[in-house]
């Protein structure tokens, strides 16, 4: 049988960062990555608005401020989040991932506004212990990345 020779891992990866993209991606990926889940997230509101009936301009209206709202809200949390100690920053995820989906909950006609209160918190809360989790593994005390 036929092996590779033992190499060091240096030989195999490049030295320093294993990014596949780009600076320019990712300047890029920041604004249409907000944009497409704005727009995803203004018609699933429009959709739990309008209960399976006509679509109306009001409806349409709803759903597409909802979702430039979204978009802008978590545009901001990518650009200021980072500059903030892991603690208020798992708290900033976990509040805008939390109050979204209890606000796309209330927007259908039969929960009520305690279960989508609660469902909101339930899930900021799990996205807190998520999004804690991964800066204090990734992150020293200041905030900054270990690498």
């Amino acid at each position: 049988m036929a092996h590779t020779a033992p190499r060091p891992r240096g030989m195999i990866e490049p030295a320093g960062t294993t990014d596949v993209f780009g600076p320019r991606t990712h300047r890029v990926a920041k604004v249409v990555v907000p944009v497409l889940l704005g727009v995803v997230y203004g018609y699933w509101v429009a959709a739990n608005r309008r209960y399976g009936g006509p679509i109306t301009v009001e409806n349409f209206l709803y759903g597409f401020f909802a979702g430039v709202v979204f978009s802008l809200l978590f545009m901001a949390l990518l650009a200021l989040a980072p500059r903030m100690r892991r603690e208020l920053h798992a708290v900033l995820w976990a509040a805008l991932i939390g109050s979204a989906l209890g606000f796309l909950v209330i927007q259908a006609p039969s929960p009520g506004v305690l279960r989508s209160t609660i469902l909101g918190l339930v899930v900021a809360a799990g996205v807190f212990l998520t999004m804690f989790y991964r800066f204090y593994t990734h992150e020293d005390a200041t905030g900054h990345r270990l690498k």
